[in-house]
């Protein structure tokens, strides 16, 4: 089974993908992500994009199950789900690949956007990555994924009308005006370049959750120039350096790309930023989204997001002390 499930409640789709159960559990001496194991993947790539083997949304989806009627809506899985490889070196970190390598991800993080975006039934282009076995990666090897969604998700359309909000009321920007008030601020301020800024936000709601903005007003990935996508590469790959430095060890975390929609006439646009979600609140306790979290949606964080800046600084100190 793989279809779209209306949930009347958030007003938001669900997607179903019983089909995914079946996916094989991986041969410890086998990826299908490295060159020399897999006949999928070409021979001397730097980055690549893999087209997911279960994917939960697909150009070519099957018709819904008989189960819709009155209030249970239902709609076709149409998407696209990616993989994107990093590297072919089977246990490459981020911040070991250098910055030109990491800004050749980045340019293919644009071009499959693009791609993506001429799909006028994609509605949304998500670029994101899983990262550690505490948020359910099974596959070590360096890569995330894309997304692209016939629809805007819940989280995008909340964004999307906040900013309008801010607009209406001041006429600027609202991550503009959010990045500029924590460069002012400067308590929660991590590391910045030319193009970018990276800082916890003052509503935090994990302890090490920080967010990259571009410094310019740009939409979307592909609409960055060759300086901005050098910079942003430094960014990315710094930020996951300062995460590796904080504890010594590879840090989990989710990375979430965020961008305006595609194909969706009218909408308004969506700063690009990136949000991380780690799910550690100290290097041997994992922050859990329970109850308030989960059921209604009130984070709560153990934490004082200025006392975080302080150690997520002194990890970017560290990472750059150490050749970073």
């Amino acid at each position: 089974m793989a279809e779209l499930r209306w949930h009347p409640l958030t007003r938001d789709w669900v997607m179903v993908a019983s089909h995914r159960q079946d996916r094989p559990q991986m041969p410890e001496d086998f990826c299908p992500f490295c060159p020399d194991k897999s006949d999928k993947v070409p021979k001397g790539y730097a980055v690549h994009k893999y087209d997911n083997d279960f994917p939960a949304l697909s150009t070519s989806p099957p018709v819904p199950d008989g189960v819709g009627g009155g209030l249970f809506k239902v709609g076709p899985s149409y998407g696209k789900c990616e993989i994107i490889l990093y590297s072919p070196d089977h246990h490459a970190t981020l911040p070991q690949l250098s910055v030109p390598h990491v800004a050749s991800l980045v340019d293919l993080w644009a071009e499959r956007h693009a791609e993506l975006a001429r799909d006028p039934l994609i509605k949304y282009v998500f670029i994101f990555e899983n990262r550690g076995e505490v948020v359910g990666v099974t596959m070590p090897h360096p890569h995330g994924q894309i997304y692209g969604y016939p629809f805007v998700p819940k989280k995008i359309e909340l964004e999307l009308a906040s900013c309008a909000a801010h607009h209406d009321e001041t006429g600027r920007c609202l991550i503009c005006d959010l990045a500029a008030a924590e460069v002012a601020d400067g308590r929660r301020l991590i590391f910045g370049n030319a193009s970018f800024v990276t800082y916890l936000p003052f509503f935090s709601e994990y302890p090490y959750g920080v967010y990259i903005a571009s410094k310019g007003h740009v939409g979307s990935i592909d609409r960055f120039g060759p300086g901005e996508r050098l910079d942003l590469a430094e960014a990315i790959r710094s930020t996951v350096g300062m995460y590796d430095a904080l504890f010594g060890k590879p840090f989990p975390y989710m990375m979430c790309m965020h961008q305006s929609p595609v194909n969706v006439s009218g909408a308004p646009e969506l700063h690009f930023h990136v949000e991380f979600f780690p799910p550690m609140r100290s290097e041997a306790k994992q922050k859990f989204n329970a109850s308030s979290e989960t059921g209604v949606w009130a984070h709560c964080n153990p934490t004082a997001p200025e006392e975080k800046a302080v150690e997520l600084r002194e990890a970017y100190g560290r990472f750059l002390a150490g050749g970073g």
